[in-house]
Formats: structure tokens, C-alpha cells, sequence
């Protein structure tokens, strides 16, 4: 999101900030001067994604072969000018960014409500406008960009420190994304990827020295000019009567000018006639109102010094914010939101990443754990909790991560310790090397709080997570927490339950392989994990507390080093039955060996979701398989062409589902040590929205099953065979798929089984005058039992 203000101010008000620069050329002209380099532009992938996704649908779960086939052209468009491209993604939401992100979720679940409704009310897909990008493209770009062999790597921190800290040591030719704070960081040269032409290679470069110019400000003013504006760490009401002062006595203000530019111009000239004229004589928070927010302002403007820079503000320690090098920095997830701070030093990339503490945050939420409970809880955050767990302790360190220091008390706390509850997680503690505080406030020790205990474990899921090879495994052992953005999920329609229900066992067995050591040795207690999942009528004000889910593995489940790094035949056979144990699906081993890739990972989905939602009738199955089977013999340029009659709602759901089933399984494959090829999950070869959807509709309409298939009497052995697989293994567990004709929905418009006893993750919403529950406990307020959530 960037600097508040500044993007409009810059486009309105300092037009020459903005030159339009042929990257080719540049390139051309940098080769020159660096005839041992190649030309390299660093790409925040985060901010391209809307600019890379091109194919006209996206309301139907995504056109992955098109979105594919847009990537390929967009590297080979560079490639064929000699430049290099390196892809950074966001690997985590930062403590003191989950307002930020808070607020943004909440938002989008507006605009989702607004889209349903349109197509209710049209029968269409919303315009441009209204385009909310498919489920899972931020982790499927990853993987995308990995199989068409770029350079991919994921934050260990916001995405934006490390864009503009690797360009600016690696001397790249310059910065690709869409964020002000590229302005703001002194490094190399920033472009706008929403002005790119990719047939000329032309877009437009904003400079930071012309913007200086016209602010009368220094380049290592900005930073100091961003957080008075307010960004995505300083909150914009925080200086706003400040600001307002500035722009009272502020005497060149002009009538052309809107109200923010005015006040950009205001504060840059009350930094550069006030603030300059006492610098290095009074402290800062001498200068300026900062009060109980000097912590995080100081953290806020030292978020923007990249690996050896100073700040010319910081000419000694401030007074009382001796929180500022120990902030946590809880490794999760969700690929939307922006930069961070820094200040330790990751000793793989050999780079300072910085870090304070909010000395007004206090969100951490108390981890409540049952040691007597044997089954899955979310359970409620007891403010009157006071029970401890045992921390893990390991003498021989590798890497770290700094405790939080709670600014009101002299005492440190770990991770997921909130100090009004002094309630602790299980959690394990490392040692850190000492490193140069940029703001020169003295040199450290530091230490890493994480939910794993063994150093070469997390080394490796730490190099997975890195090269963007894995999702969500170094979240969970680092921090024990994770999140997931919005989904296209009708808020109104009750008859299907969030994704974030259904996949939940998945992810709670998931846990229960990578957390095994955090046992506390005299109970089968596992510590929980926070979830952060976007569904509605979740308003986000606490994460669900979420307790792993023991499985039964004949021989038992292997310790993460035999799983991980064994190469064995027996070991991989191991693998994969920890991947069907997650599913619970052991017992249609067999049936899914038979069934040819990438069509196996498909079929093992289908199956777990039919089981788990009562409400998927047979009608739904035949779409899914018919779509999977056409889509192999389908063209790029015929999915493109492809016409739909109209949007169904449902559908869309429907289609969303799958995708967000399809990242649950990079989840569970890459924790149980990759069994399966990536390749065979990827849903530009199982899935296409608008494929789908078509399937849907016929299908709905009664269509025979030949039709689904277009007459292709090879792909109708295969649709029998699959069909029987699912229908097979969801008898096991006494779910038998019946056509729409079988079920009753009444007068309410909900599908639901007129009689059933079983305990799926729907069947307790399903039926009627049930659908709303699982809408109406949010978060904190949920006392799950354990068969609520798990059909097994």
C-alpha cells in the first residue's frame, strides 16, 4: 500500500517525478557499464499479479492454462532483451501489519458480498471494475514462475525490505511493482509495472531524487516524510493533528493543489525549515509530538534502512524505547500484504533485517491448551487463564528470531505470551548472533522463539520456504501461525461451509506431523496453531486457536528427518501414506494408485470434499470429473474462446472450493516430504473455471453424460472408472452421492439430506434451520467438539 497519499501526489502535482524509460535501452545502457552483469530487474510479484492476470474470465475459479501461457510470454518478453528477472514474494503478514492486513480482509468481504449479489441480480460477471483476483494465484505464481524456470523467492519478512535490499546490492537495473515505499527506500531505480507496455518494453520510472527536489528534502528524509503521511506500520490518524498544524502555517499553499498535496508539501517544508534547522541538536522526540508512539515511529522509520544505512534522525539512543530491537518476527503465510522493518542479521542472506516493537501492541492472543483433551478445539481466549507449558530449550543454535520485550514490564516474553494473561506456548528458544543495531542503540543477543526444536528441520523448511518450494510448513513450526486471504464464498448462501471449515481437519493432521516434538513429554498435549481464515462472518478480531489432529500410521508416523531426507523406497512409500492419512483416505489406497497423474490428486480431493460436505450431490461430481477429463484435450486458445450461458453462484463457490483444496494439498505434500510430484496438483493441469462451469450447468440441466464428455468415447471409460473410485470410497463412510432429485431442500433453497446421522463438517449445517451456526461463532467465541469438524 505505500506511503499514505503520495502516489496521487506524485501523478498530480510533481508530473517530472514520473519519466516515461524503455527498459530495453536502459538495459542496453547498463550492460555497457557493467559488462560482467546481467541486466536484472527485481520483481514484487505481490503487486503484479493483477497486471500478469490477463485471461477476461476470473469469477469462475481461474483460467489457469491462460494465466500460464501469460506468464510464459511476459519472461520471454525480457529474456529476449537480455534481462534478467528475479520474483519476490510475500512469506509472512508481520505482527505489527495484522491490523493492516485486518482491515484489508474485511474490506474485500464487502466487495465479495457486492460481486455475489451482481450475480444474482445480472446472471453475469461483474466488469473490470469489480475484479477480485482468483483463489490461490499468489501461491500458484509461485510455482508457476518456478516451473518455467525463474528465479522465485519468498520473504522471511514483508516482501518490500527485501526487494529493495537485494537491488540495491546487487546493483539491478531496478525495481518492478506498484508501491510508493520503493520511493522511499534508497535503492535502485523503481518502475511502475501498471504502466508497463510489454510490447515496447516502455513504462515509467518515478525517481526519488526529483521528488526531493520538488519537496525540498534530502533522500534520507523520506523516511522521516513517510511516517509523518502515515503507511502501512504508522497509522494515518496517528500524526494527523500534527499534520493539520503544518499545513496552518504552512504559507505556499495553492488553490490547484488537493487538500493532500497541500499537506505533503506542508510537512516537507516543516521538515526541511524546522526540523533541519535543529537536527543534531535535539532529539527527535523533542521535534515532534511523538509521545507513547515513539516506539513504533522510531521502528516505522528505521523500517526503510536497507543493510548498511543510517538514518541522520537517529544520532542517539532514544529514552525509554529500548523495545526497539527486539521485536518478534512470527513467520506465516498470506501473500497480501506490504514491508517491514530492520535490524538482525539473517545469517544465510547475510542482510540486517529490522526490527522494533509496537509499544502499544498488545495482540498477541494467549495460547489456552487442555493438556486432558484428546480431540481438536478452537477454543476461546480465557482472559483469567494462568496455566504455563514448558518452553523447549536448545543449546546448540543456528538461527534467530528476537523475543518481544513488553515495553510496560521488565520482562521478556515469548512469542504467543500475552502479558495480561501470562499465558505461554509451547515454544523453542535460540540463541542469536550479536549484529550492528542500524540506529546505533548497541549490539544484542537475541533469540529465536519457534515451535521445533531441531535446528536442521527448520533449516530445511526454511530453504523450502525461501525458494518458494513449500506452503505454509515454515509458518507453521517457525511461528505457529498461518492465514488465508478471502475466498469467493456467498456470505448468504448456507447450504456450503467456509473452505476454511472443511480443509481443517486436513490442516490439523498436518500439524500433528510437523509439531510431534513440541509434545511436552508427559502428555499427548500438542501446542495450537492460530489461523487466521477469512470466512464469513469471521470479523477477525482473534485468530481460531486450532489443536492438531493425531493420525493412526501403521508402524507409527516417522520423525520429519526420516520423512524429509530418506530416500528409501520404504520411506517413500511412508510418504504417501502420511499424504492419504491427512485425508483420512488410507483405505482407498489402492483405488487411488490405480488412477493415472496428474488425475490421482484430483480424485483424492474429490473424495475428501464429497465425504465432508453433505451437501455436494452427483450431479456436482459428474461436472468436476467431465471438466478434468475435457480440459486434457483442450487447447489454450479453445479455453479462451469458450462461451458460458450464464453465472451461477453456486458454481463460483463451487470453483473456488477446488482451488483452495488444491493449495491444502502443497500443504500436506510438502509437509509430509513430497511424495507427489508438484506438477500433479497444479491446476492448470486438473482445473479450469470457465470449463468447470460449463460442466456445471449442464449438468444441473439433466445433461447425459456423453454430452458432458462431447462423444468422446475414451474419455467416458475413464469418467466411469474415476467415478467409481469416489463413489467407492465415500461408501466406506456410509456417504452415498445421490442425484439432486434425492434430496429436499423445501422452502428454505438449501440442499440437505432429509435424514442423516452422520457428523461431517456440514451436516450439522446442512440441515434445515442449521445453516447459519458455523456463520455466527467468529472467532474467540467458539467452543468446537472435536466431531463437529471431522466426519472420521
Amino acid at each position: 500500500m505505500g506511503v499514505r497519499g503520495l502516489q496521487g501526489f506524485v501523478r498530480s502535482t510533481c508530473p517530472h517525478v514520473c519519466t516515461v524509460v524503455n527498459l530495453k535501452e536502459m538495459a542496453e545502457h547498463h550492460l555497457s557499464g557493467h559488462p560482467d552483469c546481467t541486466p536484472t530487474i527485481v520483481v514484487d510479484a505481490m503487486c503484479c499479479l493483477r497486471y500478469w492476470y490477463t485471461p477476461e474470465s476470473w469469477i469462475c475459479g481461474g483460467q489457469w492454462r491462460e494465466y500460464f501461457a501469460a506468464l510464459r510470454d511476459f519472461i520471454k518478453t525480457f529474456e529476449s532483451v537480455g534481462i534478467k528477472l528475479i520474483f519476490f514474494f510475500d512469506g509472512m503478514v508481520e505482527q505489527n501489519k495484522r491490523d493492516e492486513w485486518i482491515k484489508r480482509r474485511l474490506k474485500n468481504n464487502k466487495e465479495i458480498s457486492k460481486i455475489f449479489h451482481y450475480i444474482k441480480s445480472r446472471r453475469e460477471q461483474p466488469g473490470r471494475n469489480m475484479f477480485f483476483i482468483p483463489s490461490g494465484l499468489a501461491i500458484f505464481t509461485r510455482f508457476a514462475l518456478k516451473a518455467l524456470g525463474q528465479e522465485t523467492l519468498c520473504s522471511l519478512q514483508e516482501a518490500d525490505y527485501e526487494v529493495a535490499s537485494y537491488g540495491l546490492q546487487h546493483n539491478c537495473l531496478g525495481i518492478l511493482g506498484e508501491d510508493t515505499d520503493y520511493l522511499i527506500y534508497d535503492t535502485c531505480p523503481y518502475f511502475s509495472i501498471s504502466e508497463l507496455c510489454l510490447e515496447s518494453l516502455n513504462t515509467v520510472m518515478l525517481c526519488r531524487e526529483k521528488l526531493c527536489e520538488s519537496l525540498g528534502l534530502q533522500v534520507a528524509d523520506l523516511p522521516l516524510l513517510a511516517c509523518l503521511l502515515g503507511n502501512d506500520i504508522i497509522p494515518e490518524s496517528m500524526f494527523e493533528s500534527f499534520r493539520y498544524k503544518c499545513l496552518s502555517s504552512y504559507t505556499s499553499s495553492k488553490e490547484n493543489f488537493d487538500k493532500k498535496g497541500n499537506i505533503i508539501l506542508a510537512v516537507s517544508d516543516y521538515i526541511s525549515k524546522v526540523l533541519h534547522l535543529h537536527q543534531g541538536e535535539k532529539k527527535l522526540e523533542e521535534m515532534l509530538p511523538l509521545g507513547p508512539n515513539r516506539a513504533l515511529f522510531y521502528k516505522g522509520v528505521a523500517s526503510y534502512l536497507l543493510p548498511g544505512q543510517k538514518s541522520p534522525w537517529f544520532f542517539q539512543k532514544p529514552k525509554g524505547v529500548t523495545v526497539l530491537d527486539k521485536q518478534e518476527i512470527p513467520m506465516s503465510s498470506d501473500p497480501e500484504s506490504k514491508q517491514e522493518v530492520p535490524i538482525c542479521t539473517d545469517p544465510e542472506f547475510k542482510q540486517e533485517v529490522p526490527m522494533c516493537a509496537d509499544s502499544e501492541s498488545k495482540k498477541e492472543v494467549p495460547m489456552c491448551i487442555d493438556p486432558e483433551s484428546k480431540q481438536e478445539v478452537s477454543m476461546r481466549i480465557d482472559a483469567e487463564s494462568k496455566q504455563e507449558v514448558p518452553m523447549y530449550i536448545d543449546p546448540e543454535p543456528k538461527e534467530g528470531v528476537p523475543m518481544c520485550i513488553h515495553p510496560e514490564i521488565n520482562q521478556k516474553l515469548p512469542v504467543g505470551t500475552d502479558p495480561e494473561f501470562n499465558t505461554e506456548a509451547p515454544k523453542c528458544v535460540y540463541p542469536e548472533v550479536i549484529q550492528e543495531d542500524p540506529m546505533n542503540m548497541g549490539s544484542e543477543i537475541k533469540e529465536q522463539v519457534t515451535m521445533v526444536s531441531d535446528p536442521e528441520i527448520l533449516k530445511i523448511a526454511k530453504n523450502h520456504h525461501v525458494h518458494a518450494e513449500s506452503y505454509l510448513v515454515y509458518s507453521i513450526m517457525s511461528s505457529g501461525e498461518i492465514e488465508c486471504s478471502n475466498t469467493l464464498e456467498d456470505e448468504l448462501d448456507q447450504a456450503l461451509p467456509s473452505q476454511a471449515f472443511i480443509y481443517r481437519p486436513v490442516r490439523q493432521r498436518v500439524y500433528s506431523v510437523l509439531l510431534r516434538g513440541c509434545q511436552d513429554g508427559t502428555s499427548a498435549t500438542y501446542p495450537v496453531v492460530k489461523e487466521w481464515f477469512v470466512y464469513p462472518g469471521n470479523p477477525l478480531r482473534h485468530p481460531d486457536l486450532v489443536r492438531p489432529l493425531q493420525m493412526t500410521i501403521p508402524g507409527g508416523t516417522p520423525s520429519l528427518k526420516i520423512l524429509w531426507l530418506n530416500e528409501e523406497p520404504a520411506v517413500q512409500a511412508q510418504r504417501l501414506e502420511i499424504l492419504l492419512s491427512c485425508f483420512n483416505l488410507s483405505s482407498s489406497r489402492e483405488e487411488l494408485q490405480a488412477v493415472d497423474s496428474p488425475l490421482r490428486a484430483l480424485c483424492c480431493l474429490l473424495i475428501y470434499l464429497f465425504i465432508q460436505v453433505d451437501t455436494l450431490c452427483l450431479e456436482d461430481l459428474h461436472a468436476f470429473i467431465a471438466q478434468a477429463l475435457c480440459l486434457q484435450g483442450k487447447s489454450t486458445a479453445q479455453l479462451i474462446n469458450l462461451q458460458l450461458e450464464y453465472i451461477n453462484p453456486r458454481a463460483v463457490q463451487l470453483g473456488s472450493l477446488l482451488v483452495r483444496g488444491l493449495t491444502t494439498l502443497a500443504l500436506v505434500n510438502s509437509a509430509c516430504g513430497f511424495p507427489w510430484e508438484t506438477n500433479e496438483f497444479m491446476p492448470w493441469n486438473v482445473f479450469d473455471g470457465k470449463l468447470f462451469h460449463q460442466k456445471y450447468l449442464q449438468s444441473e440441466k439433466g445433461y447425459a453424460v456423453e454430452v458432458l464428455l462431447e462423444q468422446n468415447r475414451s474419455w467416458l471409460t475413464k469418467f466411469h472408472n474415476l467415478k467409481a473410485v469416489v463413489c467407492k470410497a465415500c461408501m466406506k463412510e456410509n456417504r452415498r452421492i445421490v442425484g439432486r432429485t434425492h434430496w429436499n431442500s423445501h422452502h428454505t433453497g438449501r440442499w440437505g439430506r432429509q435424514s442423516s446421522g452422520s457428523h461431517r463438517t456440514s451436516s450439522a449445517y446442512s440441515r434445515s434451520g442449521q445453516g447459519q451456526l458455523w456463520r455466527d461463532q467468529g472467532p474467540g467465541s467458539r467452543q468446537y467438539e472435536h466431531d463437529q469438524w471431522k466426519r472420521y
